[in-house]
């Protein structure tokens, strides 16, 4: 295994150059992106792994305890996190002792910039969170030095856990149509997500089986957020004289912004529009009226995410599994 002094001596650099980069303190000592870029190529080349019990790692009975990462983008979808660690911790998977946890916040789309997962450098593992179509090409185009699980996304190449949202899409479609509806409304997230692409493709599919589609002034796209509901039905009701009867949110917390424009608007849910959202998070049971929703198992998968990443760190299972969970409605007072 490649040593410190190796790396030094390939990228032209001093022992300690090399031992501030790959520990993350480039930056405070001010090593100039060049250099660091030099380091970091040499480390690759030559198949640098650290020794992670040497710093991070405590040893109870001779038996080392892996660190995870948890790869969670910095946006809106932080509020489904504290579920996430929840499934957890509910498990007793960090009271067994099994592992350390360590959270890595990254921007969507930057995944590439996130080094230690090419060099292994802070964790003996990472579960990836809300992968941007970038970061998943990112992902499919480079070999890391950690195992890797992919959440809520599908790939040929490392081992995942997800929901098949092409299937939910299709699911919601089919309840609006058992109920009637054939002005329907979509309403999307801004962001780069697989899920959501595929659960609108499924939604749309459906409908398209029944001789329906979504009409392209009911179909709106906003920021993933409170905010971005309220003004996505505030131009709904601006723009079209007769309102979709049926709308699917892509998201809870849109559809939450979104109920409070139909209810200033004085437009009665759901006798005059039903609404349905996605993800099931807590508020949804707190709105007025109460929103139904799709329910996604955050808690287990998880659990499965985490369950799955440390058999591949002991070498149990290969490094291409990939676990499918099931979501269901949970009908509310927002939906006939």
């Amino acid at each position: 295994m490649a040593t410190i002094r190796e790396i030094a001596e390939l990228a032209q650099v001093s022992v300690g150059t090399v031992s501030f980069v790959l520990n993350g303190k480039s930056e405070k000592m001010r090593i100039s992106q060049a250099t660091q870029k030099r380091v970091l190529e040499a480390a690759k080349e030559l198949g640098y792994r650290p020794s992670l019990s040497a710093r991070r790692l405590r040893s109870t009975e001779d038996k080392e305890i892996p660190v995870i990462a948890i790869l969670w983008t910095l946006d809106a979808r932080t509020s489904l996190i504290s579920r996430f660690l929840q499934g957890i911790q509910q498990k007793s998977l960090l009271k067994d002792g099994l592992f350390e946890l360590v959270i890595q916040p990254y921007e969507n789309g930057k995944l590439n910039e996130e080094e230690s997962l090419l060099l292994g450098t802070r964790y003996n593992g990472a579960i990836i969170a809300n992968a941007s179509d970038k970061d998943l090409e990112y992902i499919e185009n480079n070999n890391f030095n950690v195992p890797i699980v992919i959440y809520q996304r599908q790939s040929d190449k490392y081992s995942t856990v997800y929901v098949d949202s092409k299937k939910t899409g299709s699911m919601i479609a089919e309840k609006f149509i058992l109920n009637g509806h054939s002005k329907i409304g979509l309403i999307i997230p801004t962001l780069s997500s697989q899920a959501v692409d595929l659960r609108t493709i499924g939604f749309k599919e459906k409908l398209s089986e029944h001789n329906l589609y979504v009409e392209s002034s009911y179909e709106l796209y906003e920021d993933y957020s409170e905010e971005g509901g309220y003004r996505a039905v505030k131009r709904l009701i601006k723009e079209n004289k007769q309102l979709p009867t049926a709308i699917f949110f892509l998201s809870d917390q849109m559809a939450l912004g979104g109920i409070k424009a139909f209810n200033n608007a004085g437009i009665i849910i759901p006798n005059q529009v039903e609404i349905i959202g996605h993800d099931n998070e807590d508020f949804t049971r707190f709105t007025s009226p109460s929103l139904s929703t799709v329910h996604l198992p955050v808690e287990e998968m998880a659990e499965s995410c985490v369950r799955l990443l440390l058999e591949i760190i002991k070498h149990k299972v290969s490094s291409s599994e990939s676990v499918k969970f099931k979501s269901y409605l949970v009908e509310r007072s927002s939906s006939l």
